[in-house]
């Protein structure tokens, strides 16, 4: 709920399911964006997000060892993003301002949450699949929610037409005196150290989970999705519940070498990808559908050859130094996105709402703060374009430690550290003493949006009773 108590409840009663004439307040029209490159169609969005995947592993992003021929040819048939963020290193802030276009402090969802707690994504937040019901889309999750698992925070109650998938990680819910090492439950593919449940819908079909069988069901899960409604506007999130910790492949993936577990992993949803790339071409839809292949938080380097990696970006998954929170991003919609092209300015997925509201002709709520930016002009190649954010801003949970703004990142911990991103990408010559002044703008620039945001911050879901 809004400060003046506009709910999400009134905004899709305002708007109208399937209301015909609504656009983005400052968008282009349907006519005028015909000639910027977008369908006069409703286009179809499909989200593919993973977790722990670290910015190195993709082979296009540089991965020496792992093959990824399927993202490789999204990139090469696509744009893909070099300094492209999400909002929070850490699961489920990451999943709520991807949903939201907001940072995780704005919508109240500021840590990781687990199977005690009682707080989740508000039902009164407005999300991608919200704003595009309003059009008429079909919408499912299949994968990993991780934004609260009572039945008032799951997808069903956030916009989503139909869900499958768990609904937090993976490691979760463990069993009490079952030994957990990574290396011996990657090899002893039938040990369940774990007792996550699987769900369809509302309902727990499952549990545990057979986690060997996840990335290949929720494949499976996602195709049938894209058949059913190739006749009408859809958006497909597929949020992979690996390569977060424990590892899992179906046998076909499957290696002995547990220092390969995290390989095997990478390439299953790799042929993952492919297999929804060539359900949409199979469907007839291909050419009118913009997919989003990125990861929610850098690499989790604890885990040793469980974990991925970040290079060359510092540190990972937990942290507000890039490793963190700037992640591999390829983007494709065949005639609309240029082929084999590279978008070298500042990006995010808390941008994906308003850009996919933009492209169909959607209209965002008015009684709150989206800190999201339309990106359709950097993904298009338009030339001049450019970043559309003045700065971005890096919380820990609902401290913020760190502001970009154009090559500059400020960090400010127990110590101010500068750097210039444009010639230091791995945050390795700490320029503070220098630069005095640029730290003073930062400074400032970061106190003002911490003021801003704080104030206009709204409260997550609360269980009752």
């Amino acid at each position: 709920m809004s400060k003046d108590g506009y709910t999400r409840r009134d905004f899709l009663k305002t708007v109208g399911l399937g209301a015909a004439s609504l656009v983005v307040p400052g968008c282009a029209s349907s006519a005028q964006r015909i000639s910027s490159g977008a369908s006069t169609e409703k286009p179809n969005f499909v989200i593919i997000f993973t977790d722990d995947q670290g910015y190195q592993d993709v082979g296009c992003f540089g991965s020496p060892n792992i093959n990824t021929p399927n993202l490789d040819r999204m990139a090469a048939e696509g744009m893909k993003f070099t300094d492209f963020y999400v909002a929070a290193s850490v699961c489920s802030p990451s999943r709520a301002a991807l949903l939201t276009g907001c940072y995780p402090p704005r919508v109240g969802i500021t840590k990781v949450l687990f199977p005690g707690d009682s707080i989740g994504l508000n039902p009164d937040e407005v999300t991608i699949a919200d704003v595009l019901k309003t059009r008429g889309y079909a919408t499912a999750c299949v994968g990993k929610w991780h934004l609260g698992h009572l039945p008032q925070f799951l997808p069903t109650s956030n916009g989503f037409d139909s869900y499958f998938g768990i609904p937090y990680s993976n490691d979760m819910d463990g069993v009490k005196g079952k030994n957990k090492d990574l290396d011996r439950t990657w090899r002893q593919k039938d040990y369940s150290p774990w007792n996550v449940p699987l769900m369809r819908d509302e309902k727990i079909i499952e549990r545990p989970a057979v986690q060997t069988t996840l990335i290949e069901r929720y494949t499976q899960e996602a195709v049938r999705f894209i058949q059913k409604n190739k006749n009408n506007p859809f958006f497909l999130y597929l949020p992979h519940t690996m390569p977060h910790i424990p590892l899992f492949v179906s046998d076909e993936f499957f290696v002995e070498d547990a220092h390969k577990a995290y390989k095997a992993t990478i390439e299953q949803i790799d042929s993952s990808v492919g297999r929804v790339l060539e359900a949409l071409k199979n469907a007839g839809v291909d050419r009118n559908t913009l997919v989003v292949f990125t990861s929610d938080n850098g690499p989790w380097l604890g885990k040793k050859h469980h974990g991925g990696s970040a290079l060359p970006l510092r540190d990972g998954k937990f942290s507000t130094y890039e490793g963190g929170m700037r992640e591999p991003c390829i983007a494709r919609w065949p005639g609309k996105i240029p082929a084999g092209t590279v978008c070298p300015y500042l990006c995010s997925t808390i941008d994906l709402l308003p850009t996919f509201a933009r492209l169909a002709d959607a209209k965002l709520p008015a009684d709150r703060l989206i800190d999201g930016k339309d990106i359709w002009p950097l993904m298009t190649g338009k030339p001049g374009a450019k970043s559309p954010h003045k700065a971005f801003f890096y919380y820990r949970g609902s401290i913020l430690e760190a502001v970009r703004s154009g090559k500059w990142k400020l960090r400010r911990t127990k110590k101010t550290e500068l750097y210039d991103l444009k010639e230091d990408i791995s945050e390795k010559q700490n320029l503070a003493d220098k630069h005095p002044g640029i730290v003073k703008r930062l400074t400032g620039i970061m106190e003002e949006f911490d003021r801003e945001l704080k104030a206009n911050a709204r409260p997550p879901g609360k269980a009752v009773g």
